[in-house]
């Protein structure tokens, strides 16, 4: 039985990871940051343990929680998203909120999590943007936003160096019906998520430290 690990897991993307790969028989440890969140994770039948990735003090705990495991598939999916853009600053609570979830949380989990994926020889996937990407930006819309997902583009493509018995990629899911992506998003969030996970267990070392496409297609510039 694989062991997967959802970090963000209270609703949406994150919630739908873990249905399906409970649905497929893989044992999963997913992460919420409130009770709520908490007993949706268990009544899908997830090992359910309180992190909020925005709070370094909390996320910091993950390493004891995780003690002793094997992680096959490890997900960053937490995430929060801004609208503003380049024609007023960001406020400087928008711009921390934003960076710590999308960015910091992330880069505390990567030391914590990749030793567990490298010890399963197992992937490490990091839920991205195509509005992180550089080499195509359209307009400043989620100006914050597109800041944090180029920013944790080049995390993921850093610290695959440091983990070569893992592969870490950022995966873009798409634009989803979630909270955050709106109704108006062309997306279910099961389908997304199977095109995903299906990516996931296709993932080859050529793969390591890419930014791609939630089909496998690797985006042709950051």
């Amino acid at each position: 039985m694989s062991t997967v690990l959802v970090i963000g897991a209270s609703r949406g993307i994150g919630l739908e990871f873990v249905r399906q790969y409970r649905e497929a028989g893989a044992r999963v440890i997913a992460t919420a940051r409130d009770e709520a969140g908490l007993q949706r994770l268990r009544e899908l039948g997830a090992q359910a343990l309180k992190v909020d990735v925005a709070k370094p003090a909390s996320i910091s705990g993950l390493a004891w929680q995780l003690d002793g495991e094997k992680i096959d598939v490890a997900l960053y999916v937490a995430g929060v998203y801004t609208t503003g853009g380049a024609t007023a600053p960001p406020t400087r609570e928008e711009f921390d909120r934003t960076l710590h979830t999308n960015v910091l949380g992330a880069m505390q989990a990567i030391p914590q999590v990749a030793p567990l994926v490298e010890a399963a020889g197992g992937r490490f996937a990091f839920i991205t943007s195509g509005m992180g990407q550089i080499g195509a930006v359209e307009s400043s819309f989620g100006w914050t936003y597109r800041v944090s997902k180029a920013a944790l583009n080049m995390a993921v493509a850093a610290a695959q160096h440091d983990y070569p018995k893992a592969i870490l990629v950022a995966l873009c899911p798409g634009w989803v019906r979630t909270d955050m992506g709106g109704r108006d998003a062309p997306l279910g969030v099961a389908e997304s998520v199977a095109a995903m996970r299906a990516t996931i267990a296709a993932l080859k070392p050529a793969n390591k430290g890419m930014f791609l496409h939630r089909d496998g297609r690797a985006y042709l510039s950051w």
